[in-house]
């Protein structure tokens, strides 16, 4: 009984959980003591560096709500995933844990039985798409054990279904098949590319043949775009909140400018914390997942994160983070003037994402692609979250939620299919899994390309 209490204890304890997984995956590399002992202590430290982020972003996110009931009489959202994970993490840690083991297992399963040999080694969105199909499946109403089976099917099918949708223009902007794309924002990225194609004419002008201002290069360092913009942000709101509301109700009486200069900078340093914590939570783990699937799984490409891309079209970037940012101003300018929720333009998803879409959309369209591409995908990072917030159960009540579009798009076909029949949830997911197993194994292969 002793011993069962403790195993319970240990499964039921995200930090502790997390830190025997990045443990079990340093003794399956075989690595020495140190490297065990070092990597299974930063996971530890890194889980509880989480919830110190969490803390200090709810902190600057609390009054952020107060301002906007005050300012515009509604409620104002900032979509930032990282805010959202460590929210979620507090009541789904566990079963987010779990499914993120299993699904990284299902990842490599998937790629050595389908056509799409992409091995997913992005850890902390890998963390974040667990984290978000976790809580729809709970909130559907599945038991823990129901929901991990599922939930480590589904999260392995998104590891490479996404990478998939990305290739083509992936192989374009690098110049190879070699190497794939894993960052769950690539509806958006894709869209781009498109509106890339259709804009982009026969003489297509790139990003890089055009002489971009050096000054604004600090803005690639997303610690100071983060705290920039929600200073300004914050600054805005005192000012549209009025000053003497700000001094009576939230400041305790401190000037509203250096009040909202603390905030935004508060924010940003929540975020720091946040993904500094992920970073040692995942540092161990990746590598063990990457060198299993080099032995197992004969062509497969590593899909790496989004900032891969960005030494191909480094002025692409700076385009693709403005032209998303004024896209999701003016979509929340249209969100004001249509009433009820307000999202607002969260600058970690319009750097990344933003700078990304622009770099997918210069590699089809140039800089007509890149500015366009990225201005309707900062429209996307507005509107989309409004979808997956009423699936989101008790957390589609806090003032963030997730920001990226694949997040979303996962979110929203996993709870409408549960909202229909739970069943509909097994059917969609099973059905997907099977059908790429069964197509690999039936259909005519192509000798020529790499698999």
């Amino acid at each position: 009984m002793v011993v069962l209490y403790f195993l319970q204890e240990v499964l039921s304890t995200p930090a502790v959980l997390i830190a025997l997984i990045a443990f079990i995956g340093l003794m399956l590399q075989k690595a020495p003591a140190t490297d065990v002992i070092r990597g299974t202590l930063k996971s530890f430290l890194g889980f509880i560096l989480i919830g110190a982020g969490a803390g200090i972003i709810v902190g600057a996110l609390e009054p952020m709500a107060s301002m906007f009931e005050k300012a515009f009489n509604t409620t104002g959202v900032i979509p930032n995933n990282e805010a959202i994970i460590a929210l979620a993490l507090r009541e789904y840690g566990e079963i987010t844990a779990l499914i993120m083991f299993f699904g990284m297992f299902a990842n490599l399963i998937l790629a050595r039985l389908t056509r799409l040999k992409y091995v997913f080694l992005t850890g902390h969105h890998t963390l974040y798409m667990a984290c978000l199909i976790g809580v729809i499946l709970i909130t559907i109403g599945f038991t823990n054990t129901v929901a991990i089976v599922i939930g480590s099917v589904a999260l392995g099918l998104t590891m490479i279904l996404f990478p998939a949708m990305a290739q083509s223009t992936m192989k374009k902007i690098t110049n190879t098949d070699e190497v794939g794309f894993g960052h769950f924002s690539t509806i958006g990225y894709w869209a781009s590319a498109t509106i890339g194609r259709i804009v982009g004419g026969k003489n297509i002008k790139s990003t890089e043949d055009i002489n971009f201002p050096k000054s604004l290069s600090f803005l690639r360092d997303s610690s100071v775009s983060i705290s920039i913009t929600m200073c300004i942000i914050y600054i805005v709101l005192t000012i549209l909140a009025g000053p003497a509301f700000i001094h009576a109700e939230l400041s305790g009486g401190t000037n509203f400018i250096l009040y909202a200069i603390t905030l935004g900078i508060t924010f940003a340093a929540g975020v720091f914390v946040i993904l500094q914590g992920v970073r040692l939570i995942l540092a161990e783990i990746v590598p063990a997942f990457k060198g299993i699937s080099e032995r197992l799984i004969p062509g497969a490409r590593p899909a790496l994160d989004c900032p891969v891309v960005f030494p191909y079209a480094p002025n692409a970037v700076l385009i693709g983070f403005f032209s998303s940012f004024i896209g999701g101003i003016i979509g929340m300018a249209g969100l004001i003037a249509a009433g009820g929720i307000i999202i607002l333009p969260g600058v970690v998803p319009h750097f990344f994402c933003g700078a990304t879409a622009g770099v997918f959309g210069n590699a089809r369209g140039g800089i007509r692609g890149a500015v366009l591409g990225a201005f309707v995908n900062g429209l996307l990072l507005t509107f989309a979250p409004l979808i997956l917030m009423p699936l989101l159960g008790n957390l589609g009540f806090a003032n963030t939620t997730f920001s990226d579009l694949d997040f979303i798009a996962t979110g929203f076909i996993l709870g409408s299919a549960g909202q229909v029949a739970p069943w509909l949830v097994f059917a969609v997911v099973f059905g997907l899994a099977g059908g790429l197993i069964i197509f690999n194994l039936v259909a005519p292969k192509k000798k020529a390309k790499k698999e």
